[in-house]
Formats: structure tokens, C-alpha cells, sequence
């Protein structure tokens, strides 16, 4: 079942990341750091994948999992699969009050588009806003929010009211 795409697109970016909620420029220029257990790189397909305990951190971005895989063309990292139970991102915005945090059984991150993508269990957070789904497209440059639901399930969004004016 999918959610109305008008209401998602009309919602999310004025409620959930308003303004300027993008990820901070600087971090896709970043070199990405990651610890694990046990690594293994295979040449031959361009991957390495790191075995528990998996932590990565690029510039404000942070992605721990229980096992990550790491993908490269031309020798640049281009995909990051995480899997967990449940795997978590989070990372600053450009927002006063800003960070935004994910988890899913899955998450991929995208390092060329900038873009993450949620599934099984997914939820997105920002300022007390979520949205949940059994899967989420999330466009960090854009601040687009995708979100599907799973057979039988539901989109579930959870909306802070604006702040009022002192008096």
C-alpha cells in the first residue's frame, strides 16, 4: 500500500525538515572512517564488509551496524549497505536545532547522491517529527522524504505542533 504521494510531499517538507533541513555540506568531502571486528576485502567485486560492532563516521555522519558493506568504482566509495537488528544513522543538518536519525533493518547510503534508503522496520526522526513505514527514501541534498508502507501496513507520521509566539 502506498501513501498519497500529494499529501507526503506536501507534509513532510514543511513539517518534518523544514527550510534548510539538508545534510551539512561539508561531509560528503569527508574521508569516511570505519571500525569493525573482523573486515574483509574482496578485489575482485570491490567491496570490503566489516563484521560486528560496525561504526562509520563521515564528518557529522554517523552509521553503526552489525555489518556493513562497502562498495567501490574507481576506487571511491559510491554505496554503504548497512544491516542490523536494527541498524541506525544520524547525522547534522542545516537546521538550528538539527540532526536527523534513522534506523531499519537495512539502510543504504548513497555517498555520491546523498540519498538514504530504509527498509524493514524504518523510521525517521527530526525535532520530536517521525515517520515510519516498511520502507523510506530519504534525498539528504533535496530534504524529500519517501516513505511505503509493507502489505497490509501503514505509513505512520508523527507531527509536533509549530512553537508559538511568546506573548
Amino acid at each position: 500500500m502506498r501513501f498519497d504521494a500529494w499529501l507526503l510531499s506536501a507534509l513532510i517538507p514543511l513539517v518534518l525538515f523544514s527550510g534548510s533541513a539538508v545534510a551539512l555540506p561539508d561531509d560528503a568531502s569527508q574521508p569516511i572512517h570505519i571500525q569493525a571486528n573482523v573486515a574483509e576485502m574482496n578485489q575482485a567485486t570491490d567491496e570490503i564488509v566489516y563484521q560486528g560492532n560496525v561504526k562509520v563516521d563521515q564528518g557529522t555522519l554517523r552509521v553503526s551496524a552489525d555489518r556493513i558493506t562497502v562498495h567501490y568504482i574507481d576506487q571511491k566509495v559510491v554505496r554503504i549497505v548497512a544491516e542490523g537488528s536494527p541498524a541506525r544513522y544520524r547525522q547534522d543538518i542545516e537546521d538550528p536545532e538539527g540532526e536527523v536519525e534513522a534506523e531499519a533493518a537495512i539502510i543504504v547510503y548513497l555517498t555520491r547522491e546523498e540519498q538514504l534508503e530504509l527498509s524493514g522496520t524504518a523510521a525517521l526522526r527530526q525535532q520530536g517529527n517521525q515517520i515510519s513505514g516498511e520502507s523510506i527514501r530519504y534525498d539528504m541534498v533535496a530534504g524529500k522524504v519517501e516513505a511505503v508502507s509493507g502489505a497490509g501496513g501503514t505509513v505512520r507520521m508523527v507531527l509536533q505542533p509549530a512553537a508559538r509566539p511568546p506573548k
